[in-house]
């Protein structure tokens, strides 16, 4: 029984889906396969899927081109895998729309973790909760605290509207662009030294175990992940 959502497979590869279909399949999730993007993009508006996994080279459109046509009509979560290993790919995937990034050749273990992820934060959102859970951190975003074990930690307006915009986007990566941008303005889109001394602070103040939970992801941004993901 495929109980954990549909997930729709945008690859032109073979093999790939030969190897997740049934992975994924195993793991609780129903599977949609699609071998170019205009299928892709065809299956989103007529099936919404729970989550798409897509490749960024596709035979008739780029997979970047792919993301800012579907971010036009739909907030699916989105999982790019590529062979592209350049800094600046990923950077384009996530501004573009996509929640998570994983490399080819990936690890099973991780895709599916990243997934999980995914659909958690997707959950999240469409409970409208105001509390959020990262390990041993609590963040209530409507009363603006932040506990650990139950106890409160203070921070400065500026660390919690950093963390809370992180938990916000639980589990997917937020380049330093997003942040900067939302939280800073645009005038302070390239100051990334900002971002990492607010960050900085933050772990400081979250104790042990902040910097597995308020993952960095080098040359690319930040996100707040659980001990699950």
């Amino acid at each position: 029984m495929n109980s954990g959502g549909r997930i729709l497979v945008i690859d032109d590869e073979p093999q790939i889906h030969r190897f997740l279909r049934p992975a994924l399949e195993a793991a609780g999730f129903a599977v949609i396969p699609a071998e170019t993007a205009a299928e892709g993009l065809r299956l989103i508006a007529g099936q919404a899927p729970d989550l798409v996994l897509l490749d960024l080279g596709l035979p008739d459109l780029d997979g970047q081109e792919v993301l800012r046509r579907l971010r036009g009509f739909s907030d699916v979560p989105v999982i790019v895998l590529s062979a592209r290993e350049r800094e600046a790919e990923k950077i384009a995937a996530l501004d573009n729309g996509a929640d998570d990034y994983v490399e080819k050749p990936f690890a099973l273990g991780e895709l599916l973790a990243r997934t999980r992820a995914a659909l958690r934060r997707v959950t999240h959102l469409v409970e409208t909760t105001e509390i959020i859970r990262a390990g041993a951190i609590e963040i209530d975003l409507a009363r603006h605290e932040v506990r650990r074990d139950g106890t409160a930690i203070a921070l400065t307006p500026r660390e919690f509207a950093v963390l809370a915009l992180l938990a916000r986007h639980h589990g997917r990566v937020l380049t330093h662009r997003q942040i900067l941008t939302t939280l800073w303005g645009p005038a302070h889109a390239e100051d990334i030294a900002y971002l990492r001394v607010s960050v900085w602070q933050l772990r400081r103040k979250l104790g042990d175990g902040a910097e597995r939970l308020l993952v960095n992801e080098p040359g690319i941004g930040y996100r707040l992940r659980d001990d699950e993901a």
